[in-house]
């Protein structure tokens, strides 16, 4: 997406936000929604059509981590690491993850296909350890399985 189409992007977003209190937030989930990530370049946008200086953005942008600032591969795996699938064996989904595509929590195939990241809770403890796959979420997944996860999202 160049330049003036991300801008105009990111203008309809704070438009359709405009006079809606605390709307930063609302604003960048909408911005990631729509382009899957939020780009360094919308913080000085956002800080002029918001009135807000650009550390107000960058903080709040930087301070959650939901928020992306590259884009996600095609495939978004996200491995629980709270305590209770800590305890359930987190540890070696994260280890699976590096052995089977070389990826760190935090990091996207070169080819764009997937991307791995740690959450610190997706609210499925009973179920551990758990992980999500895009939107779906898994429970009780083993190193097999997400190792077959990995697979299917990798293949061409």
């Amino acid at each position: 997406m160049s330049d003036v189409p991300v801008r105009a992007a990111i203008s309809a977003i704070v438009a359709a936000h405009r006079g809606q209190r605390g709307a930063l937030l609302p604003i960048l989930h909408a911005i990631q929604s729509e382009l899957g990530h939020v780009p360094q370049e919308c913080v000085a946008q956002l800080a002029d059509e918001l009135n807000l200086s650009r550390a107000d953005v960058h903080g709040v942008v930087s301070f959650y981590h939901d928020f992306r600032r590259e884009p996600a591969g095609r495939t978004t795996v996200r491995i629980c690491r709270a305590e209770a699938c800590q305890a359930l064996g987190a540890d070696a989904l994260v280890a699976c993850a590096r052995d089977r595509v070389g990826l760190a929590p935090g990091e996207t195939a070169a080819d764009g296909s997937v991307t791995v990241e740690q959450v610190f809770c997706l609210g499925n403890c009973a179920l551990g350890p758990s992980i999500q796959v895009n939107d779906a979420l898994h429970g009780r997944v083993s190193v097999d399985r997400l190792r077959s996860i990995l697979d299917e999202a990798v293949s061409p």
